[in-house]
């Protein structure tokens, strides 16, 4: 029920309008000015009708950062993946480091795009989208809790950019992978001079392509050495690289979840590694925690990247390999060797778990060019000994 009260000449009326679900305060609109008190109860009525039909909304002076905090907490509470409330929390300080302290209500469609537009100028697309989204979300919130009225996101979408030759020659130039010879002697390498597990982890990440979280989340479970098979079901997040701070995701997409045949060479290696575990469970029984990890460290916990990381530095610059080599890379080398023994986009994209062509493409016109090239060649020497 509206309060109404006389402030010398005119009238001011004040209406309940609930509990703030984000701060747990009463909320209370109020309006003076009017000449008459029956002024001010028409002007209330019509401020309660709006309220009992849905369609009120008052403007909040909440500062945007507030609010946008608040939205991540209640993101997170949400059941999301932990890398997904990690990606919204990075995103969403694009719009907090120039919004702040700004209310939320005062930010218009004008103000958002100009910010979106900015900012598409120093990112990639794909990190826009992700930008694009995460603002979407608040602001629909926002509006939807009755803290402002206009949703400043709706209709826009992110301009594609015009990429230049440079720009495309980068992009292509940020896929790198080993040639035939070069893994091949990369992996003699790994036999001769690596360390505890540097053989097998390379071989599977060569031989097969998955994505080092995929490799290092596999459990003997996954392992099927009567159908030759490896089941991919999820991927290990530590971004802290903290051995017992790691967590367990579904993969990156729907067509990542899948299986993935192997040959007699990497069967056995499983092998030979399922027995060599064996031995180091006996020695470290006491610390020991058998989780079922394929790729464990002495105490039953999953391999850190990072240190997969560093081994793989160790090994190129043993090979005298000067590329810039990441366990990343060895899906591009895969995909690359895949396209060489005659498979298919579609057959590509199936084993590494892609969704998007976008890279399997340019790993694809990289060597079937290459290939082009061999051929051309291979027939002008042919021509050339026939025209002696």
């Amino acid at each position: 029920m509206a309060k109404f009260k006389q402030r010398g000449k005119t009238w001011t009326y004040y209406v309940y309008l609930g509990i703030d679900p984000l701060t747990k305060k009463r909320i209370e609109v109020s309006k003076g000015g009017f000449k008459t008190q029956k002024d001010a109860k028409a002007a209330a009525r019509l401020v309660e009708l709006q309220k009992d039909n849905g369609t009120f909304t008052k403007e909040s002076n909440m500062p945007f950062e507030t609010f946008a905090h608040d939205w991540l907490k209640s993101y997170t509470r949400s059941g999301v993946k932990v890398s997904s409330v990690r990606a919204r929390g990075k995103e969403m300080k694009h719009f907090i480091s120039v919004w702040g302290p700004y209310p939320i209500s005062k930010i218009t469609k004008k103000m958002y795009e100009e910010r979106i537009l900015e900012l598409n100028e120093k990112y990639s697309h794909n990190y826009m989208d992700g930008i694009h989204a995460c603002g979407r979300m608040i602001f629909r919130k926002a509006v939807t809790q009755g803290l402002m009225k206009i949703n400043p996101t709706e209709d826009f979408r992110i301009p594609k950019k015009q990429l230049t030759v440079e720009e495309l020659e980068k992009e292509e130039e940020d896929i790198i992978f080993l040639e035939k010879e070069e893994l091949a002697h990369f992996l003699k390498l790994t036999k001769s001079d690596g360390l505890e597990m540097d053989q097998i982890i390379f071989s599977v990440l060569s031989y097969t392509g998955v994505r080092i979280g995929e490799l290092l989340a596999l459990k003997w479970t996954d392992f099927d050495d009567n159908q030759g098979t490896l089941r991919i079901t999820k991927t290990l997040y530590n971004p802290t690289n903290n051995f017992e701070k790691y967590e367990l995701l579904t993969p990156k997409t729907s067509g990542s979840v899948r299986t993935i045949s192997i040959d007699e060479m990497l069967i056995g290696m499983f092998k030979k590694h399922r027995i060599r575990q064996i031995e180091i469970k006996l020695k470290n029984r006491i610390i020991y925690q058998d989780n079922g990890f394929i790729f464990a460290r002495e105490d039953g916990h999953p391999q850190l990247r990072k240190v997969v990381e560093t081994r793989l530095k160790r090994l190129l610059k043993k090979a005298g390999i000067e590329k810039n080599i990441t366990p990343h890379s060895f899906r591009h080398t895969h995909a690359s060797l895949m396209v060489e023994a005659g498979a298919n986009i579609k057959e590509v994209m199936e084993q590494l778990g892609h969704t998007d062509t976008k890279t399997t493409m340019i790993i694809y016109t990289h060597v079937t060019q290459s290939m082009k090239e061999k051929t051309s060649q291979q027939f002008s020497k042919l021509m050339k000994g026939l025209l002696l």
